[in-house]
């Protein structure tokens, strides 16, 4: 468990190292990749993420999705230790939820198994596809409901690593961008 604090520690030391512009470069050529992965372009029902300032920025991405006819879907904090799948209308549709982090408001999601690829932030990522998150553990218990959606790391190359700590309740991804 330290081992994993060390490195958020060390992740979050390197992000700092950039500015909000500087990052929001690096992102456009992390959103280049998502959008012609090959997974992505099949899918008809996504799950994402509304990035934080220090994350790859999802924004105009889920929106470029959205336009596509894509369904996409983002998470809602409900308690402390589970998340709920939310469907995603428009900019319109976020208040600011838990975390500081824009949630949307429209209709839960429930058919869960028929989600086709799942993006995931992550603080770091390994060569094994290891995701090394926040600490709180929502995505890694919700991943564990659709252990047959493809699931996409989404980081800056920067917070790639050789190896990461893993726990038996780590969820491994299937793809690392």
């Amino acid at each position: 468990m330290q081992e994993k604090i060390l490195l958020r520690n060390k992740i979050r030391t390197l992000k700092r190292q950039f500015t909000q512009a500087q990052l929001d470069e690096l992102s456009l050529s992390v959103e280049r990749k998502v959008i012609s992965n090959q997974r992505i372009i099949n899918a008809d029902i996504i799950l994402m993420y509304y990035s934080l300032s220090d994350e790859v920025n999802t924004h105009s991405l889920i929106d470029n999705l959205l336009s596509q006819g894509k369904k996409i879907l983002l998470p809602y904090v409900i308690d402390e230790e589970n998340i709920e799948i939310r469907e995603y209308n428009g900019p319109y549709d976020l208040i600011q939820g838990a975390y500081g982090i824009m949630e949307p408001t429209g209709n839960s999601y429930c058919n869960i198994e028929d989600i086709d690829v799942a993006l995931i932030p992550g603080m770091s990522f390994d060569k094994d596809k290891n995701r090394l998150g926040r600490g709180k553990g929502y995505y890694d218990r919700f991943l564990k409901k659709i252990p047959k959606t493809y699931k996409i790391g989404v980081c800056f190359e920067f917070q790639k690593q050789d190896n990461i700590p893993t726990g038996k309740y780590d969820v491994r991804m299937d793809e690392i961008i």
